[in-house]
């Protein structure tokens, strides 16, 4: 029965979304709500647990993806994304532009939201097609094969953290791990994916582009720039290097603890890309601080959403179906990691915002973690891996991807949605396989 509840819950969740268009953090609140209710809980007790789902889901991850945000912006804004491009593409030449597309898609996307860094690399895919001759989709694909990784599997990405909080993972961990799953999924679903649609011809839309070109001159040196950006995570990759090799009490420990902290590190490159990416070139703090501004708004719905998302979780958790799932699952066969990433993927499936997706199935699976031997870091990325599955017609990426690269539906399931699911694949192949690695 109390299963029973959840799934009509999931159900009426699709309802509001797709059938009425509800905005999700709407919809997550009323679904939440309604199966507390369902599920024998005090009205007032089940106010209470929104309350705790959404202080304790946020807590610092708002600092994380304020930071995250406003680190992007300062990349995109001062010039730093095209820099990098630019100079990628003139190093590795026409013969290998496919890997030129795909370090800067890394490097750009994981401090940028991936709706930001795609509208800021696609120009210059289409500048790279029109000058080389090649095929949009063959050069597109690894790109949008890099957002798409570190959006579903890394840290600071909105997805992997919210679910690291809700499994009570270690972030920095959770980044090291999901850097070695980026490398071949990258690979797979870029550009030998990407070799499969040569055949695939398609021109951009006329007079797409608002976005203005920056000069050369004004653009801040490359390696300051992918300095700048990869800040964040040589921090945090450090820290989780001296987690697996250095004892607690060592001080070369600790400090590396501190600053490869998430808050600290974001907090670390937000304040050196003001001089970099900012003073450094000529700007004045008043349009600096008034960048940073700008970004924190364009996240204020992705942070309720994520608030949402925990609200439902703790409801789980407080009615007792997280026990009733912890008592079906005893025994069982199934591996955590592939039932965390076939919730995920199924809806995924179902709703089409990946984050909502992961961040729901993050709630259903959160009971088991305590009660059977499961790496909660690779639990992450299954979850986060299962939430990219089969994009369709009901997210905003797929349409996204299809009206800028001008193809129709089919061809948008044959190269979006196809390389979608290869990334979601590979990477519940790879956290199978680290598992059998790390345990």
């Amino acid at each position: 029965m109390p299963l029973l509840i959840v799934l009509a819950g999931i159900i009426v969740l699709l309802i509001l979304i797709m059938g009425l268009r509800f905005n999700a953090f709407i919809a997550l609140v009323i679904v939440a709500l309604g199966v507390g209710i369902a599920e024998g809980m005090e009205i007032t007790q089940v106010v209470d647990s929104i309350q705790k789902g959404v202080g304790s889901t946020l807590g610092y991850l708002a600092l994380i993806l304020g930071f995250g945000a406003m680190l992007g912006s300062l990349i995109a804004e001062s010039g730093a994304a095209q820099g990098i491009t630019n100079k990628l593409v003139d190093k590795f030449g026409i013969g290998n532009i496919q890997w030129a597309v795909i370090i800067t898609g890394f490097i750009v996307g994981i401090p940028m939201f991936y709706s930001v860094g795609f509208i800021m690399l696609i120009p210059i895919i289409f500048a790279i097609a029109q000058s080389t001759g090649l095929s949009l989709l063959y050069i597109g694909i690894p790109m949008v094969a890099s957002l798409s990784v570190t959006h579903g599997f890394l840290p600071p990405h909105p997805a992997p953290t919210a679910i690291a909080v809700i499994y009570d993972a270690d972030i920095s961990l959770t980044l090291l791990y999901g850097l070695i799953l980026a490398v071949p999924t990258i690979i797979i679903a870029g550009p030998i994916f990407g070799s499969t649609l040569k055949n695939i011809k398609t021109k951009p839309p006329k007079d797409l582009f608002p976005i203005k070109e920056i000069a050369p001159e004004d653009m801040p040196p490359f390696g300051i720039s992918v300095l700048t950006g990869l800040i964040p995570v040589i921090l945090m990759a450090m820290a989780a290097l001296a987690k697996l090799n250095l004892p607690e009490d060592a001080t070369v420990y600790k400090i590396l603890s501190f600053i490869g902290n998430p808050v600290i590190a974001l907090l670390l490159a937000v304040l050196i890309a003001i001089y970099t990416l900012g003073l450094r070139m000529g700007k004045d703090m008043k349009s600096i601080m008034a960048t940073l501004t700008d970004s924190v708004k364009s996240i204020a719905m992705i942070l309720l959403i994520i608030g949402a998302g925990g609200a439902f979780k703790q409801v789980l958790i407080d009615s007792g179906v997280g026990d009733y799932i912890v008592e079906l699952m005893d025994g069982s066969t199934i591996s955590p990691l592939v039932l965390a990433w076939s919730i995920a993927a199924a809806l995924r499936i179902s709703l089409g915002s990946a984050t909502v997706a992961a961040i729901t199935a993050g709630g259903i699976v959160a009971p088991l973690i305590g009660t059977q031997p499961i790496n909660v870091e690779l639990l992450v990325l299954a979850t986060g891996a299962g939430s990219l599955t089969f994009s369709n017609v009901n997210d905003t990426g797929f349409w996204l991807f299809k009206e800028y690269f001008n193809l129709t539906i089919m061809e948008t399931f044959r190269s979006w949605t196809m390389m979608e699911t290869i990334v979601s694949f590979v990477g519940l192949a790879g956290c199978l396989l680290l598992d059998m690695v790390i345990s």
